[in-house]
């Protein structure tokens, strides 16, 4: 049967139809469930609103980067930093256009893992999904390295002391594991096994909070601007600026974390690319506002490897502790909500992959109090703790860019596919400029892969292995598409 062939296995789609029934709690459990406690009711809770959803798209990317990003992308770009933000922008930009259809056409959890499977096959989309666990996995675990470093500026100016150096980093140089970074993870997984409602309104509380401690940092630092900071513009030539863009880019996972809540957000269609359309232009503009105020107000020679860079840039600035001291509490609560926010994202993706039979069903099991994946969100966080612990941020921060640019890239070429196969399904947004802008999308992405560090690449390939030997190993026979093509088994007519 051609069906049955490795390559019509690999390039089947999942049908938008089937998705949407799922996230609406018709059909959406992995086989068995029912059986073992007939919970087949059980689906996530459509609970969060429009500002709230802005707020996991806001949250989630101005945090991820901006508070500690600086400090690895001002040596490589010099004071053209701020051109390395205008291009991740535009980037993430034209990108977000396409993440926007997608979400009005298919509102459903699981974000790009999702699109890819209902336009470009069960191989793609099962890679996209190693490529999004692996992002937001390492995402989370930069996010709560940086946490430690605002954590010890606060100790420090507040009380005089700081977390032992033996337990404030990744081994090597004195240090032996990250402890900051393990609590915070913990903390994380906590809220989220509660509910994602209460998680939703506290992480939007907390963006209320970062929005302002960004307004003050950009009010202060422009008193001690110095526009002589800003020459040479591009020491390191156009080669620089590439190099930092594609660093940088990272930071905009916020834009594929809003898709991720598509199974829990009311009114789908409208909310979802509204609130990513808000996330975006509120972050562009505070990203380059933020980066324009830092490089002014502090030669970029300074910015290697300084921790805590921004409250250090208010502290040198005022001559007083207290500004830098507000900031680095702001910075505390800020990098808390990030970090809620991407380990959410992680979750929900392998509670698509566990429903899909892509992953053992597990994965997809749900409270019956909360409706929340307890066991999943207890694996995240044993991972992404350990990745926090134990690996340095630099590190962290690359391996995040490839699989956010790989991603984004799918999702577009994906909305080519689809406007092609199915014209007539319901969108609540269509990319304007369609075709180029979802191609231009594709060729920007494709210009910041070509910018990441070999290294990257390599544990790029490492991924891409254990994804096939997991897809291959596991999930080709496991796929809740696999079992729905099974033939029927035949039926012995001369029986008895």
């Amino acid at each position: 049967m051609a069906s049955n062939t490795l390559g019509a296995r690999l390039l089947r789609r999942k049908p938008v139809s089937t998705l949407i029934a799922e996230s609406e709690g018709h059909g959406g459990l992995p086989a068995g469930a029912p059986e073992e406690g007939g919970r087949s009711g059980i689906h996530l809770r459509r609970s969060v609103g429009l500002w709230q959803l802005s707020s996991i798209g806001i949250g989630a990317t101005i945090g991820t980067g901006i508070f500690f990003v600086l400090g690895k992308a001002v040596p490589a770009a010099g004071p053209a930093v701020i051109l390395s933000f205008v291009i991740a922008a535009v980037t993430a930009g034209l990108t977000a256009l396409c993440y926007a259809e997608m979400a009005s056409a298919i509102p459903v959890s699981g974000s790009s893992y999702s699109y890819a499977y209902a336009t470009l096959g069960e191989g793609v989309a099962f890679g996209v999904g190693i490529c999004l666990l692996m992002e937001y996995g390492v995402s989370a675990s930069a996010i709560a390295v940086s946490w430690a470093e605002y954590l010890n500026k606060f100790l420090d100016l507040a009380f005089g002391f700081k977390i032992p150096e033996q337990l404030s980093g990744a081994p090597g140089g004195g240090h032996w594991f990250n402890l900051p970074a393990l609590l915070l993870v913990a903390m994380v997984c906590f809220l989220l096994i509660r509910g994602v409602s209460e998680s939703a309104k506290v992480n939007a509380a907390m963006v209320g909070i970062k929005i302002l401690i960004l307004l003050l940092f950009v009010g202060v630092a422009l008193t001690g601007f110095h526009s002589g900071n800003l020459t040479p513009f591009m020491p390191l030539g156009i080669g620089g600026v590439q190099i930092a863009a594609s660093s940088i880019f990272f930071s905009f996972i916020g834009l594929d974390a809003v898709s991720t809540a598509g199974e829990e957000v009311k009114d789908p269609r409208r909310t979802l690319p509204m609130a990513i359309i808000i996330s975006l232009v509120v972050v562009t503009l505070l990203y380059i506002l933020v980066a324009l105020a830092g490089i002014g107000a502090q030669p970029w020679g300074q910015f290697k490897d300084q921790e805590a860079g921004l409250a250090q840039i208010m502290q040198d600035i005022t001559g007083q502790s207290w500004p830098a001291m507000i900031f680095a509490v702001g910075a505390i609560i800020s990098i808390f909500s990030v970090t809620l926010v991407v380990i959410y994202g992680q979750t929900r993706i392998l509670y698509s992959m566990g429903r899909d039979g892509m992953l053992p069903k597990r994965f997809a099991e749900l409270s019956p109090r909360t409706g929340t994946p307890v066991w999943n969100t207890l694996v995240v966080g044993l991972g992404v703790g350990a990745l926090a612990a134990f690996i340095p941020l630099d590190v962290l921060a690359d391996i995040t860019s490839l699989g956010t640019l790989i991603a984004f890239s799918v999702v577009s070429v994906g909305v080519i596919v689809l406007r092609r196969t199915q014209p007539d399904l319901p969108r609540g947004f269509k990319v304007p400029g369609y075709p180029v802008v979802p191609l231009l999308s594709v060729g920007f992405c494709i210009y910041l892969i070509t910018g990441l560090h070999a290294d990257t690449f390599r544990a790029g390939a490492i991924a891409l292995a254990v994804a096939v030997v997991v897809y291959f190993g596991y999930s080709i026979r496991h796929s809740r598409l696999e079992n729905a093509e099974q033939p029927a088994a035949p039926v012995d007519t001369n029986a008895g």
